[in-house]
């Protein structure tokens, strides 16, 4: 369960951006999920709760935004959204693509700070 080293890296880095910060607890992390990142959701939300335990993100919130996969037609000069993440083709021509604008994200976006 790689997703376990990636909840604990989640938490070194906001541990050291509220040390920076001067703050007192994390309330909340703000991640961006794509569906090509090889990431389970619910096991990188149950490890978060594992490793939090004694940091200053114990009790804190992990909110992921799922992003969909995103393709780009260079033939149609189109992006659609794929209903799946198994049939790389143009909505509108149908010619297969390798071209990915968004789906491959695991970004931490952003943190909630109590005072």
């Amino acid at each position: 369960m790689h997703e376990l080293s990636i909840a604990q890296s989640l938490v070194d880095l906001a541990s050291h951006a509220a040390v920076e910060a001067k703050a007192k607890k994390v309330e909340a992390l703000h991640l961006r999920l794509g569906a090509l990142a090889g990431v389970v959701k619910d096991a990188l939300l149950f490890g978060y709760e594992v490793v939090t335990q004694n940091t200053l993100l114990e009790g804190s919130r992990l909110v992921i935004d799922e992003l969909p996969v995103v393709i780009y037609c260079p033939q149609c000069n189109l992006e659609s959204t794929l209903v799946g993440t198994y049939r790389f083709r143009c909505a509108s021509c149908g010619r297969p693509t390798a071209h990915i604008v968004q789906g491959k994200e695991l970004e931490l976006v952003s943190l909630e700070y109590a005072d």
